[in-house]
C-alpha cells in the first residue's frame, strides 16, 4: 500500500502541479498560468479538471510507461545493427543512416542511429578540443580564393595500392574538386590545376602550405638579393605565368577548409568506394565524376556576393608549355647535355651554351632553344673524342763518345788521382799493377 501512494514527477511537472492548485484555489486566474507554464488556456482548463478529479496523479502524462508508438520495430532495428556490422562497418551514424536508405530503403534518423550504436559498444561519443584561433571570414566571391592541398591515405582499404587526393575547395562556396595520383609532386599539382581551369577558369588566388612542391626550399641567390626576388618552385613559376596569386599558409587551422573536407572525404568517400568496389587510380578518378557534383550540390554555400571572379583562359596560352618542368642545361662541346643521368644528343645545328628541357603532364620531354624544339636522340653512352692517328717511327740513336779534352774527362782523371793520393803506398802499388796486367 505505501508503494502506491509514492507519485514519481520531474521538476517540470512539480512545477505544473504548483501552479494549477494555485489556480484551483484561485490565487492564480487560468490565463495567467497559461502565460506561465507555455501552454494555452484549454489546456490549463483540461489540467485543471483532471487533477480535481484524480489528485496529484492527474498532472503525469497518460502514456508515461508505455512504449512510444513511433517506436521503430524490434525486427527491424535488429536487421539494422547487422548491416551495420557487416556491409556498412566503420560508417559514421549520419552516412549509415543515409546509405540505409538510399539502398536499403529503411529509413531511420542519424540520432537515433548513433544512440542505438553507442549502447550496442559500435560508436564512441566524440568530443572535439578546439584551440581558439582568430575567425577569418570567408572570401565574398567565387573564384576569388582556392585551397589547395594533397591527402596521403590508404583510400582503398587494402585493395589497392596507397595514393594521394589532390584536393581544391573554393573559400566563398565550398565547391571541391579532386582528382587520384601515386605521389604529391609537381607534375600531378600541375596536372590536377589544369583539371581545375577547364572546369572553372583561372582562379586569382590560391591558398596552399609550404610543402617543398608548393614552395621552394632554396636560398636566396646573389642574383636574387640584387632583384629583391625569391627562388619560385615550378609550381610557383607556372602559376606567376599564369597571373594566379600564390598565398603560402603558416599552419595548417590557417587552411581549415580543405583540411575538413579532407576528414569528410576520408569518412564518407572510402565507404562509397567500398560499396562500389573500386580499387585503383582509374577507377576511383571516373567515381569523382559522379561523386562531387552530388557533393557539391549537397555542402556547397551561396557566396555573400554574386560574381565569378575566374578568369577564362586566353586562347594563344598554351597551358601544356606552362604547367610543365623546366630546366635549364648547358650544352657541351659536343652537342650533348646531361638530363636526370641520362645522355641526350642534339641532332640540331645551334649556336648556345644554354638548352631548356621541358617534362611534360603527359611524360613527354622537349628540349627547346628560344621557344623552337629541338631534335635529340638519347645516348647510351657519351662519344668518344676522334684522336689523329699515330706514326711511330724508329731512328738509329748516335753513341756520343767525348773528346779527350772534354771537361768530364779531366774531372775523372782528377778524381782518380786524388783517391790515390789517398790510398796506402800499398794499395796504390798493387792498383797499378793490376791496371798494367789489363792493358798487356
Amino acid at each position: 500500500m505505501v508503494e502506491k501512494d509514492i507519485i514519481t514527477m520531474n521538476q517540470e511537472e512539480l512545477k505544473r502541479l504548483y501552479l494549477i492548485k494555485k489556480v484551483i484555489s484561485k490565487e492564480l486566474k487560468q490565463v495567467e498560468a497559461a502565460d506561465k507554464l507555455d501552454l494555452s488556456s484549454r489546456q490549463v482548463r483540461r489540467i485543471t479538471k483532471r487533477v480535481k478529479e484524480e489528485g496529484d496523479t492527474g498532472i503525469i502524462h497518460k502514456l508515461r510507461g508505455h512504449p512510444s508508438r513511433r517506436k521503430v520495430p524490434d525486427k527491424i532495428k535488429h536487421k539494422i545493427i547487422l548491416l551495420y556490422k557487416g556491409k556498412y562497418k566503420g560508417f559514421g551514424p549520419t552516412l549509415a543512416s543515409e546509405k540505409l536508405f538510399e539502398i536499403e530503403r529503411i529509413k531511420i534518423s542519424d540520432e537515433t542511429l548513433r544512440n542505438w550504436l553507442i549502447k550496442d559498444g559500435l560508436w564512441e561519443k566524440r568530443r572535439k578540443h578546439k584551440i581558439h584561433r582568430q575567425w577569418r571570414k570567408r572570401k565574398p566571391r567565387f573564384g576569388e580564393m582556392v585551397q589547395l592541398d594533397g591527402s596521403h591515405h590508404d583510400w582503398f582499404e587494402g585493395r589497392g595500392p596507397k595514393c594521394v587526393l589532390m584536393g581544391y575547395i573554393d573559400d566563398a562556396k565550398s565547391t571541391a574538386s579532386a582528382r587520384f595520383y601515386e605521389y604529391e609532386g609537381t607534375l600531378p599539382a600541375m596536372d590536377s590545376f589544369k583539371s581545375y581551369i577547364k572546369h572553372y577558369g583561372v582562379p586569382h588566388s590560391v591558398y596552399l602550405d609550404k610543402h617543398t612542391t608548393y614552395k621552394s626550399p632554396a636560398k636566396p641567390s646573389i642574383k636574387d638579393e640584387l632583384s629583391n626576388t625569391k627562388p619560385l618552385s615550378q609550381f610557383e613559376r607556372a602559376l606567376k605565368e599564369l597571373g594566379v596569386n600564390v598565398i603560402h599558409a603558416n599552419s595548417p587551422q590557417a587552411k581549415g577548409r580543405i583540411e575538413r573536407l579532407f576528414r569528410t572525404l576520408q569518412d564518407r568517400l572510402i565507404k562509397e568506394m567500398r560499396l562500389r568496389g573500386v580499387k585503383n587510380i582509374g577507377q576511383a578518378n571516373k567515381f569523382l565524376r559522379y561523386y562531387l557534383p552530388v557533393y557539391n550540390k549537397r555542402f556547397g554555400v551561396e557566396p555573400m556576393e554574386k560574381g565569378d571572379l575566374h578568369r577564362p583562359l586566353p586562347e594563344h596560352i598554351d597551358l601544356d608549355t606552362i604547367l610543365c618542368r623546366r630546366t635549364d642545361h648547358t650544352l657541351r662541346n659536343d652537342s650533348t647535355i646531361v638530363h636526370s643521368k641520362k645522355l641526350y644528343q642534339i641532332l640540331d645545328e645551334i649556336n648556345t651554351k644554354k638548352v631548356t628541357v621541358e617534362e611534360r603532364i603527359n611524360g613527354k620531354m622537349l628540349i627547346s632553344y628560344k621557344g623552337k624544339h629541338l631534335k635529340y636522340k638519347q645516348l647510351c653512352q657519351r662519344p668518344a673524342k676522334e684522336k689523329p692517328e699515330q706514326v711511330y717511327g724508329f731512328k738509329v740513336r748516335k753513341v756520343y763518345i767525348p773528346p779527350k779534352d772534354h771537361p768530364w774527362r779531366r774531372f775523372k782523371i782528377a778524381n782518380h788521382r786524388q783517391d790515390y793520393n789517398y790510398l796506402p803506398k800499398e794499395k796504390v802499388d798493387q792498383n797499378k799493377k793490376e791496371l798494367l796486367l789489363r792493358k798487356t
